[in-house]
């Protein structure tokens, strides 16, 4: 006797995609808005696009004129490999020659330093590689240059640039992260960021823009550089998403004063306001301290070596991208007249979709080095 799936109340739930990261769901939109990929890519897309907008099964086997089962299998499959299912690996051809053992032995070799495994070099190219692998004591692996891009690239092993990081020597790294997320969250309407954004000096500075093919903009080379340098103390109302600065002749205390004096002056009304800034020894002087008491000013530092964990960093990047890159300027008050006019024009469209896109890719670049998130610790100490 067979009983019914239903009688005891409990109904299997439906097959849905699971939560997208932005980087799936971005994926996904651009395959199936381009359609220039293969008609499977393009429909498998479809598939999950449909399930995450919480269309059922039979919605969307009749949408992509697919069976049912089709649509299952491909949705559980998404959820348990991710996009690697948009490119489904058939089998057939000729056997594979090297094991898994094999396998992780060459990833293994390859992301080891050369000199720890006895090579008198820094770095493997391929060669060096396969030379290396066709000798090893008690494992010989016989493979060739090409074939090796193979496994290397199955298990997401690829040619990188080294990269350097520096690691926070703040002992009060995590309190001074956390009280600027407190502020951050609690009084967002009264959170300022100040630094200085600089050297500026007065040179032809390479950039980008459009032009026709092969004829690209030129701007002359310079050998004497007699006008000094200069720098932007910028200001930032994290409420009002507004920036505002000055040019000055170097850094000091005393400008880091007007800068704070300018800050107050903008919440007049007397409540206590809280501004970040880094380390700088300019900007943690007695002077400035006691003023900062006087005032009701709380000051926010942010830990050494952390300066991304300052709002205003964002803001800089579009400042170094649309006035300092692609530029010749003459003098530096005109230099400055152009940095004081991109902020006037920023804060007039404060939303503008260049600069959200300008400020979110410098702030990707600022946060990015060892996966540090805000507020978090690098992702190998989370670990």
């Amino acid at each position: 006797m067979t009983s019914d799936p239903t009688a005891g109340g409990a109904v299997a739930e439906p097959v849905r995609v699971r939560r997208l990261t932005d980087q799936e769901g971005q994926k996904l939109q651009q395959i199936v808005r381009r359609a220039s990929t293969s008609s499977m890519r393009y429909r498998h897309a479809m598939m999950l696009l449909a399930s995450t907008g919480g269309n059922r099964v039979p919605v969307i086997a009749q949408l992509v004129a697919a069976d049912e089962d089709t649509v299952r299998d491909v949705i559980h499959r998404f959820n348990e490999i991710g996009l690697a299912r948009l490119d489904p690996r058939w089998a057939g051809g000729r056997p594979r020659l090297l094991s898994p053992d094999d396998e992780d032995f060459i990833v293994q070799a390859a992301t080891t330093r050369p000199t720890k495994l006895g090579q008198p070099f820094t770095r493997w190219s391929l060669r060096k590689l396969v030379a290396y692998l066709r000798k090893v004591h008690g494992r010989i692996i016989r493979i060739g240059r090409e074939a090796l891009r193979g496994p290397l690239a199955r298990r997401g092993v690829t040619f990188q640039r080294t990269k350097t990081w520096k690691e926070s020597p703040d002992p009060g790294r995590e309190t001074k992260l956390d009280r600027i997320e407190e502020v951050l969250d609690r009084f967002a309407d009264r959170v300022f960021a100040f630094d200085e954004f600089g050297p500026l000096g007065i040179r032809p500075t390479a950039g980008s823009g459009w032009a026709e093919r092969k004829h690209p903009d030129r701007v002359p080379a310079t050998y004497h550089r007699t006008h000094g340098v200069r720098s932007f103390h910028g200001c930032y109302s994290i409420g009002e998403d507004r920036l505002w600065g000055i040019n000055r002749r170097r850094k000091g205390a005393v400008n880091t004063l007007a800068a704070l004096t300018s800050i107050r002056a903008a919440r007049p009304d007397g409540a206590p306001i809280y501004v970040i800034m880094d380390n700088l020894s300019a900007h943690k002087g007695t002077a400035i301290r006691r003023w900062a008491r006087k005032h009701k000013v709380e000051l926010c530092f942010t830990p050494a070596y952390a300066s991304w964990a300052n709002p205003i960093e964002a803001h800089f990047g579009p400042l170094r991208q649309f006035t300092i890159a692609n530029s010749n300027y003459s003098n530096h008050t005109v230099q400055a007249r152009a940095l004081h006019a991109y902020v006037r024009w920023r804060n007039a469209g404060a939303r503008h979709r260049d600069v959200l896109a300008a400020e979110r890719k410098e702030r990707a670049r600022i946060r990015s080095e060892k996966g540090i998130r805000w507020g978090g610790c690098p992702l190998a100490a989370a670990a």
